[in-house]
């Protein structure tokens, strides 16, 4: 038990670390987009009729910090967001960006998160059943299947969703609420109208997480069906589901588990196109403003910092579960 607690406390350590590494680099990234903060937000003035002058530059600078050195301008913004969980303001919009996330964070991992369930949910089983049936129709098909995942693009299928519907049902299905309960407080009624919509973005992105997983489940399955340990238990008489899911399943499913959180940033990858497509207010399209239209660096990095959080957060957690599931990695870490 010591030892996995020794292996706990590593893992939580390289998390914290490689969220302070990715901190830096976001930071930086901020930092090096041409013009600070104050002078983007001035310029966006100006285009809308402010006459900004060099004074006024320098004064925006000195009231947001610019002033101060690099480094210990990075110190402040980590130091408020690991300990505090601020983001600061908004570069171009002046809006507290923890106001301006609120909902959309926890909506928006939603729907990844619902995404990824919904894939691993079809994946594993007709994965494993496609490793170990014998019956070519039924490989030649879920191969065709797969392949059809893997090649159509995400918003390709959105697009054909939204238009049989719009024929067919005078739907559009965009948006993740109905105009009556957009800006509405949460409720029954208004979270039963947001699982109505949002089935539509969890199949989309889900669509090719399923092709992609069934597609790794099959060759994990496959590889393990050939090795040593399996034909052994078949000499003991082992035969069947019971055979599959207690030995090789098992074993196959490891590297799965271990590759949630690349996953996860694959499936919101994917995201800010889906969401422009359907029309979805949450963190994918605004991280999608934020790049490529108002160059608001400051809410890109919080919503990127905020991703790559869930990302090792997650990794962390498959970590110490796949520590206690599977015997091989318990053996190497616990001893014994």
């Amino acid at each position: 038990m010591l030892q996995f607690a020794k292996f706990a406390a590593t893992r939580a350590a390289m998390a914290i670390f490689t969220l302070l590494m990715v901190s830096f680099i976001v930071f930086s990234l901020m930092e090096l987009v041409p013009g600070n903060c104050a002078e983007r937000y001035l310029a966006f003035k100006n285009t809308q009729g402010s006459k900004i002058s060099v004074e006024d530059i320098q004064a925006e600078e000195q009231r947001l910090g610019l002033d101060r050195p690099f480094i210990v301008r990075w110190g402040s913004w980590v130091g408020n967001v690991f300990f505090k969980g601020e983001f600061g303001d908004s570069c171009i919009l002046r809006v507290n960006i923890n106001q301006l996330l609120g909902e959309k964070i926890w909506i928006s991992l939603g729907i990844c998160f619902a995404a990824l369930f919904f894939a691993y949910l079809i994946a594993i089983p007709v994965g494993i059943i496609s490793a170990t049936a014998n019956s070519p129709i039924a490989n030649n098909s879920l191969r065709i299947v797969s392949y059809l995942g893997l090649a159509m693009p995400n918003f390709l299928l959105a697009l054909m969703i939204m238009l049989a519907s719009t024929v067919w049902f005078g739907d559009s299905m965009t948006g993740l609420f109905s105009k009556e309960f957009r800006d509405a407080e949460w409720s029954f009624a208004r979270v039963w109208d947001f699982l109505s919509r949002a089935w539509l973005p969890v199949f989309i992105l889900g669509w090719s997480a399923t092709a992609f997983a069934v597609q790794t489940v099959r060759a994990l399955m496959a590889d393990e069906l050939g090795k040593l340990y399996v034909t052994a238990a078949r000499a003991r008489g082992i035969y069947g589901g019971k055979l599959w899911w207690r030995y090789p399943a098992r074993h196959a499913l490891g590297p799965i588990i271990n590759s949630l959180g690349f996953d996860l940033n694959r499936v919101f990858n994917e995201l800010p196109i889906v969401a422009v497509i359907l029309v979805l207010t949450e963190m994918g399209s605004l991280l999608l403003e934020a790049l490529a239209r108002s160059n608001d660096q400051q809410l890109a990095g919080a919503i990127i910092f905020v991703l790559t959080a869930s990302i090792v957060a997650l990794n962390f957690l498959t970590d110490m579960a796949l520590a206690l599931i599977d015997p091989r990695v318990r053996r190497s870490v616990m001893g014994g």
